[in-house]
């Protein structure tokens, strides 16, 4: 497989098999991912990976957070609050092509919730990955942590997995804090599941759209 085939076949994957993941593959991941480009050679990704025990005690407490109502202050907002067109008909749009996947109406706000809280049990994967950044990083760190976990989705690939980069775990960061004794100085930045695909699943039937190059290139020659 060359890197064209990766990106192409790379998408968020919402369905796994149970399947576990041999430690050593995804050891490999994440360290060959570590190669990305990084200004300054600062490398400032933290990266926790969690399987068995620990990922199983971790899905069970968020659970326990979201069905008796308890929220955490998220680390950070994962969309700007003056989300402006083209970029929310983009968000709106792949929404909307995966509950039409599933079979959700846009009416069935109850069954919108329970499938959004599946974030939260990482879609049936059997290995998850978090990755934080030291709090006085600032974007171009982020734009660091980017390519490195770009990185390991394409690996993922590489080595026969699917990956979804979840973002949503942003939201309950005390928690995720707890299970992976996150020290006060970084912050968490996203989740990624991390496993062998369920086919059978209806929402990985969807490939999400991309812009037409003339909403976003321009040549100069």
């Amino acid at each position: 497989m060359d890197v064209s085939e990766a990106i192409a076949a790379r998408r968020s994957v919402r369905g796994f098999l149970s399947d576990p993941v041999d430690p050593a593959v995804l050891h490999g991941i994440v360290t060959k991912a570590a190669r990305a480009a990084t200004g300054g050679n600062l490398q400032p990704w933290h990266v926790d990976v969690l399987t068995g025990a620990p990922l199983e005690r971790l899905k069970a407490a968020v659970l326990h957070k979201i069905q008796w109502g308890q929220p955490e202050t998220a680390a950070y907002d994962i969309y700007p609050s003056e989300l402006v067109a083209p970029y929310r008909d983009r968000r709106f749009a792949v929404g909307e092509a995966m509950y039409r996947e599933i079979g959700i109406p846009r009416e069935d706000k109850a069954a919108r919730r329970l499938w959004f809280a599946r974030n939260f049990q990482f879609f049936g994967a059997p290995a998850a990955l978090f990755c934080s950044v030291d709090r006085r990083m600032g974007p171009p760190q982020w734009a660091d942590l980017g390519m490195y976990l770009q990185n390991v989705m394409l690996l993922a690939v590489e080595a026969g997995l699917g990956s979804c980069a979840q973002e949503c775990w942003a939201m309950y960061p005390e928690t995720v804090g707890e299970a992976i004794a996150l020290p006060a100085e970084r912050m968490l930045f996203c989740g990624m599941a991390l496993g062998v695909e369920d086919t059978t699943e209806p929402a990985n039937r969807l490939r999400s759209a991309r812009a037409p190059e003339e909403e976003w290139l321009t040549l100069h020659a």
